[in-house]
């Protein structure tokens, strides 16, 4: 109940007194969402599925109703033709009040995603961390407590978790299973059951911390290349439309129209062009950046 969801127009648990009101709805479109119910565990959201479509549902109530009703008055007043003023109004509102819909339905999702790669970001430096220490013969207990208070962001906050349970009693097994089943780093779970395992064997920790790391370091090494081929086409395409076609594009309109013997507003077309480039390579930053490896 204390997160902040950045598109309600107010605080949530003022949101979702006003949202009880939707709750059927919610409970009719939750069947759309099936892994709904999953990403809020995951996102820590103590909600029920039909309970955060009802919070979607209210963001587009409350949106389609502000961006419609602003729009008819302010287009009324300028005594604009009263279909186009309802088309705009109303298209506008469904328009604005859709988008605030999908924001709150899809935000655990959003969520989940950034806090797995900030988890996945400090992984590999934290099993070192953890190799570290336990090499040296310290108990797992303790280097789990000496990750949990460094500086490794969320990763040092989820490993904090375990730590807390084992404190008040819980075994190692037990606290680092239930870490394992709600995080949803497919890395990090894979490192928790690994160690799991080798505390229930009776395996050598050290040995298999050893192991997790060289595979981490192997598989990080292979994103990298893959991401090093991938960057090949983008900046091949980058070259032709943000290089060659803008030199070669006003080169050909000026030669054309000289022929043609029309007059064109260079002015114009320079700041289209200019326009056109900043917008592609915005793109193709965030492009770049999409396909950027974690922890790279």
């Amino acid at each position: 109940m204390k997160k902040k969801i950045p598109v309600l127009p107010m605080p949530l648990d003022k949101a979702l007194k006003i949202s009880k009101r939707f709750m059927g709805f919610g409970e009719f479109f939750s069947h759309m969402f099936p892994g709904l119910a999953f990403e809020l565990e995951q996102s820590e959201l103590d909600f029920e599925p039909r309970e955060w479509i009802s919070l979607g549902i209210f963001a587009f109530v409350f949106y389609f109703s502000l961006i419609s009703v602003t729009l008819f008055s302010v287009f009324t007043a300028f005594k604009i033709d009263i279909f186009r003023t309802l088309l705009i109004s109303f298209g506008s509102g469904f328009v604005l009040g859709t988008m605030g819909f999908l924001y709150v339905v899809l935000y655990p999702r959003l969520f989940v995603t950034r806090k797995t790669n900030a988890i996945e970001k400090n992984l590999p430096f934290a099993l070192h961390h953890l190799l570290i220490e336990v090499r040296s013969g310290v108990p797992l207990f303790n280097a789990l407590v000496s990750i949990s208070e460094s500086n490794y962001g969320l990763l040092s906050e989820e490993i904090k978790k375990a730590v807390d349970e084992i404190s008040t009693g819980k075994s190692e097994i037990a606290a680092l299973e239930m870490l394992a089943r709600k995080n949803p780093s497919l890395y990090f779970r894979r490192v928790l059951w690994q160690i799991v395992n080798s505390l229930k064997s009776g395996a050598d920790i050290g040995s298999t911390i050893k192991n997790i790391v060289d595979t981490l370091s192997e598989e990080q090494r292979i994103a990298i290349k893959q991401y090093g081929a991938q960057l090949n086409p983008l900046t091949l395409m980058y070259m032709i439309f943000a290089v060659i076609f803008p030199t070669l594009g006003i080169t050909f309109i000026l030669v054309i129209s000289s022929f043609i013997g029309i007059g064109i507003d260079v002015r114009f077309i320079l700041m289209g062009i200019l326009g056109f480039l900043l917008m592609f390579q915005f793109m193709i930053i965030g492009l770049i950046k999409s396909k950027r490896p974690v922890g790279v």
